[in-house]
C-alpha cells in the first residue's frame, strides 16, 4: 500500500511544536469523563531565557528546560482521497501539518504553590 506524504506549507516554513514530557501521571477528574479534546491542563510559560519554563497545574508548578530531538519528527494529518480511475475506492494521504524539534522536559518534582487569600 503506497501513502502520499505533501507538505503545502513549503520548505522551512512548516510550524514548530514542541513535546511537553512529564514525569508520572497527569488524571482527569471523573467530572471531565472521556471529553479531553481542547481540555485545559494548566499554564506552560517561558522564563526569561528561550531554555527555561514553568508548567503550572492546579496548585502545582513545575520548572523544565527545552532540549533538541536527536532526530526531528513530522506531525501528520491523515486523509481519505478517491482515485480518479474507481470512485468507489480511496487511499490514504498524509499532510504534513508540523515539525517537531525540541522537548520541553521537566523531570523534577513539583513545587507546592500557596495562595493569597483574595481579598
Amino acid at each position: 500500500m503506497q501513502i502520499r506524504v505533501k507538505c503545502s506549507c513549503g520548505e522551512g516554513d512548516c510550524p514548530e511544536w514542541a513535546i511537553v514530557e512529564l514525569q508520572g501521571v497527569v488524571e482527569a477528574q471523573a467530572s471531565v469523563g472521556d471529553q479531553l479534546q481542547n481540555l485545559e491542563i494548566g499554564r506552560l510559560c517561558r522564563i526569561s531565557s528561550e531554555e527555561n519554563y514553568t508548567f503550572t497545574v492546579g496548585y502545582h508548578e513545575l520548572s523544565g528546560t527545552k532540549v533538541p530531538l536527536k532526530k526531528p519528527m513530522l506531525v501528520l494529518k491523515k486523509s481519505k482521497v478517491s482515485d480518479s480511475d474507481s470512485p468507489n475506492s480511496s487511499r490514504a494521504e498524509l499532510e504534513v501539518i508540523g515539525i517537531i524539534r525540541h522537548r520541553i522536559l521537566f523531570k523534577t518534582r513539583p513545587k507546592a504553590l500557596i495562595s493569597m487569600p483574595q481579598k
